[in-house]
């Protein structure tokens, strides 16, 4: 059984996390952590932190850059440099440190493993969320909360892939593992 995380106290100052979709997976669309931190300070971002090759990037905006601005930014740079132009999920660190206090089938899970969060880019229509067939994929669970859908499943034999919760509740998402949602956490709260 997966335990709680402690209370996390939320920064001072305003730190976004940043979640990049399929970048460094199964030896595709390949970026440098220190390249992708560097066009975060182009964009405008300041005290740029990545966390493992994933994509995670802790920043805090600069005057007059919002956050969304920064990603797209960002997006845009990838894209002209790389080939190939990521979703980019932006949080604020409050939301991510509160997604991080308690995993929903986190009593179901042996000892943390099998939870996934999916962070979407919004929050999906009630409607959409019906669609959601619980049957789709047996022994996998799941249940959205907000912009997030939080996930008890196997990555690599699940059939709730990005593409189909995309498709079904018309958003775009990108899927960290527990592990990574509370370590996130944990920076932000030093931040």
């Amino acid at each position: 059984m997966a335990s709680p995380q402690p209370a996390i106290r939320e920064p001072k100052r305003s730190t976004h996390v940043a979640l990049l979709r399929g970048v460094n997976v199964g030896g595709k669309n390949k970026i440098a952590m220190g390249m992708l931190a560097g066009e975060f300070e182009k964009a405008g971002a300041s005290a740029v932190r990545t966390y493992i090759q994933s994509g995670n990037v802790l920043f805090s905006p600069g005057p007059r850059r919002t956050p969304a601005r920064i990603a797209d930014a960002v997006g845009v740079a990838i894209e002209r440099q790389l080939g190939f132009k990521p979703v980019i999920v932006v949080r604020t660190a409050a939301e991510t440190c509160r997604v991080s206090t308690a995993h929903p089938l986190a009593a179901k899970a042996r000892g943390g493993k099998g939870l996934y969060v999916g962070f979407l880019d919004r929050r999906p229509t009630a409607a959409s969320v019906m669609r959601l067939d619980p049957d789709r994929s047996p022994g996998d669970e799941f249940e959205v909360r907000g912009a997030e859908i939080f996930l008890l499943c196997s990555a690599a034999k699940t059939r709730l892939t990005n593409t189909h919760i995309d498709n079904t509740l018309g958003v775009t998402s990108t899927m960290r593992n527990w592990r990574t949602v509370c370590m996130l956490a944990e920076m932000l709260a030093l931040s």
